[in-house]
């Protein structure tokens, strides 16, 4: 489906809905990113010049999580250009995308929408051996619950050496960020919840926090419609002609985008018979409305991962040999010429024959890809037939 028939689209759901649509979707390696926000505003301000300053937005919302610092950000602004908010839920909108919808009016969600958990993870944390990993800012708290409440660890010394114990594979730097983070995602979540147009009662808002952030043990879990409800959520179920528009948006999307497709390096490099291959201009993520369109786009590099053993013994042979009793002078001007010419071809050929015997001695123990080069590109002036 190309950007006229999405446009299309987006035009009946905003007559369907008396509203403005924005579309956020993040596919891919893409997450919710700061880099987004002055985009987001662009499209909002233009969406003012259609209509009344302030209106009804409604953000057609896909993405797996992101910086837990942006959505704050981004429901704030919106207040800024809209009466009321709503969030559309076709599919998946999780951690920070879940956040984001804390701060709706209402949040419509389709029969296969979902959100999650909203404890964050802190990525690339360097733990006391030096091993970078990833944490859930959860997973500290977890630890000492359990040590108390199942093992039955109580005593102080022994609670002492628990910690301690936590302490040798996080640094007391990495426990400092996870306090903050602890306090941060609760203050977030609450800031959020109470931008809403309805005011919630404070017990109620306690309640859906501590359910997002202590009481459902896995970030994986999928809360879907009737669950958010229970959960005190200001939650509305499609209609049939909101389902079937938002589906059709979501699905044409899911076509250009492939958020759910796993990235396949092994079999890229095999079919390329390489080491190492790049894919240029691969797109991420998108924010689109009715009168812009904005495109992330950036490089993927595959790389094959390799075991390099500590001692590689590498050999390059030259299968030349001169008489002991043949003194250099001797040599002609010629021969001397060709041996020079021999010496060359090996010094140019040497790197090449070195990375060939380390790839002999280096058994692959898997794959690894990595993007970058990403920027938002504004595709609106481009040919709106273009398959996307």
């Amino acid at each position: 489906m190309n950007r006229t028939q999405r446009v299309k689209l987006l035009a009946a759901l905003e007559k369907l809905r008396g509203s403005k649509v924005l579309v956020y979707f993040t596919g891919g390696q893409a997450r919710i990113a700061e880099d987004a926000v002055r985009l987001l505003y662009r499209h909002l301000q233009e969406m003012s010049r259609r209509g009344r300053k302030k209106q009804k937005l409604d953000l057609f919302l896909y993405s797996r999580g992101g910086d837990v610092s942006v959505p704050w950000r981004i429901v704030s602004m919106i207040r800024e250009f809209s009466d009321e908010f709503e969030v559309l839920v076709p599919y998946r909108a999780q951690s920070a995308a879940t956040m984001i919808c804390l701060g709706a009016d209402r949040i419509v969600m389709g029969k296969k929408g979902e959100l999650s958990p909203i404890d964050p993870t802190l990525n690339n944390i360097t733990g006391a051996a030096g091993v970078p990993s990833a944490v859930g800012v959860e997973d500290v708290s977890s630890y000492v619950s359990f040590m108390r409440e199942a093992v039955g660890i109580n005593d102080q010394a022994a609670l002492a050496q628990v910690i301690g114990l936590l302490a040798s594979h996080l640094t007391p730097l990495t426990l400092g960020t996870v306090n903050r983070q602890y306090s941060h995602i609760r203050l977030v979540a609450r800031k959020l919840l109470a931008a809403r147009n309805v005011e919630i009662p404070e017990a109620k808002i306690e309640a859906i926090i501590g359910t997002l952030t202590e009481r459902m043990y896995s970030h994986g879990h999928a809360i879907g419609r009737k669950e958010a409800k229970e959960l005190g959520l200001p939650v509305q179920n499609a209609r049939v002609k909101e389902e079937e528009l938002l589906w059709k948006l979501y699905e044409s999307y899911e076509h250009w985008l492939k958020p759910e497709e796993p990235i396949d390096s092994e079999s890229l490099l095999l079919t390329q018979n390489a080491e190492e291959a790049t894919q240029a201009n691969v797109p991420f993520a998108t924010i689109e409305s009715v009168g812009r369109w904005d495109v992330y786009e950036g490089s993927v590099i595959h790389r094959r991962k390799r075991l390099v053993p500590p001692n590689p013994k590498l050999q390059i042979n030259v299968n030349l040999v001169l008489p002991t009793d043949m003194p250099l002078y001797s040599i002609p001007a010629n021969i001397q010429q060709l041996l020079q010419q021999m010496v060359n071809q090996v010094t140019q050929a040497a790197p090449g024959i070195v990375q060939q015997q380390l790839l002999l001695q280096s058994p692959p123990v898997g794959f690894e890809c990595r993007m970058f080069g990403g920027k938002w590109l504004n595709r609106t002036a481009q040919n709106a037939e273009a398959d996307a």
